[in-house]
């Protein structure tokens, strides 16, 4: 089982996003400190849910501080970017790194980012399966061009390319964010890991891995690629030594963020954009997610991946909103609940 942490860099009432940022970076160090696998950045444009607008670019900063830990983005933003540059950045980051770098990549949503980069409300409708399969060729062949309805372009030489990396893996790990049917068997014809939201359980993932692995069965794709496919489940976690005490910390801080966050979000078209209760969001993701006591979070993460046969995990460790909380959260996580997975 390989544990993470998932990071918002949120802001929450009060702070400024140079708190928030400085949080973010520096639970990422902590993370490596405390024998985590991987750190997962998010990526959030003009709201204060997350003040990371490009994950790449803070993916960079914490692979340059840190020494053993896997950064990945949760998600790199596809129809707000152009997929060559993503490309470009990804392999630049899988070639410098080592091989520490993982690419997540999602649709987002019908956001007024598409009015402002210019890509427009199409790119997020309908074109989101030619940007990630530019990208997949692009990190994976030595020269692309292209000729489809959003890019078109001569054949250019890839540079650089990500096989050049001096370690034993070719490219870097595409991974792709899935909240519908849809995006699963998207990700599915393509042998693509999924990236599964903190927002739903263990039932409703196991159902989106088994379809996962029925339509990539049916479009022929290997029986190793098939059963050996690394999806990542997103999730809460706070460590206290009472459960009481957990649930607590995040119910008084995590609903006037959300609240904050998700209203600061503004639709291209103006369509209407119903919004969770804060607080009734906060409480399912404790009955959902690993919050409590270190036994109870050793014992939550074991059932979610025999149920769901998930065996990666990205888990938001801010929700307190506190940086001394956090860091406490994530060396306990380290010290105290994955020694116990191990067994």
């Amino acid at each position: 089982m390989r544990v993470g942490s998932f990071v918002l860099a949120a802001r929450f009432p009060g702070q400024g996003d140079g708190e928030a940022l400085h949080r973010a970076v520096r639970s990422a160090e902590v993370a490596e400190e405390a024998g985590l696998d991987t750190v997962w950045l998010a990526e959030h444009h003009f709201v204060p849910y997350g003040t990371c607008p490009s994950a790449i670019t803070l993916a960079a900063l914490l692979l340059g501080r840190t020494r053993r830990l896997r950064v990945g983005t949760a998600v790199t933003v596809l129809p707000t970017a152009h997929p060559v540059a993503v490309g470009e950045q990804a392999a630049l980051l899988h070639v410098a790194s080592g091989g520490r770098f993982s690419l997540g990549v999602g649709r987002g949503g019908p956001w007024v980012d598409l009015e402002v980069f210019g890509s427009g409300l199409q790119a997020y409708e309908e074109g989101f399966p030619e940007s990630l399969d530019l990208l997949v060729r692009w990190l994976r062949e030595p020269a692309v061009a292209a000729a489809g309805e959003r890019f078109s372009f001569r054949e250019v030489p890839v540079v650089p390319r990500p096989s050049e990396c001096l370690s034993e893996v070719e490219g870097p790990e595409v991974v792709v964010a899935c909240t519908s049917p849809a995006s699963v068997r998207l990700a599915a014809e393509r042998g693509l890991p999924m990236l599964l939201g903190m927002h739903v359980g263990d039932e409703e993932k196991a159902e989106m891995v088994a379809l996962w692995r029925e339509h990539a069965r049916a479009c022929g794709r290997p029986a190793e690629e098939v059963l050996g496919a690394a999806h990542v489940s997103a999730g809460v976690c706070q460590i206290a030594d009472r459960r009481t005490d957990a649930v607590e910390a995040l119910t008084k801080a995590m609903p006037g963020w959300l609240r904050q966050g998700l209203e600061a979000h503004v639709t291209v078209d103006g369509r209407r954009r119903a919004m969770r209760d804060p607080l009734a969001y906060t409480e399912l993701l404790c009955g959902l997610h690993p919050v409590g006591t270190p036994r109870l979070c050793a014992d939550r993460l074991a059932a979610t991946s025999e149920r769901t046969g998930i065996s990666r995990f990205a888990l938001l460790v801010e929700g307190t909103g506190d940086l001394a909380a956090t860091e406490e959260n994530v060396r306990r996580l380290g010290a105290e609940v994955l020694p116990q997975l191990d067994r």
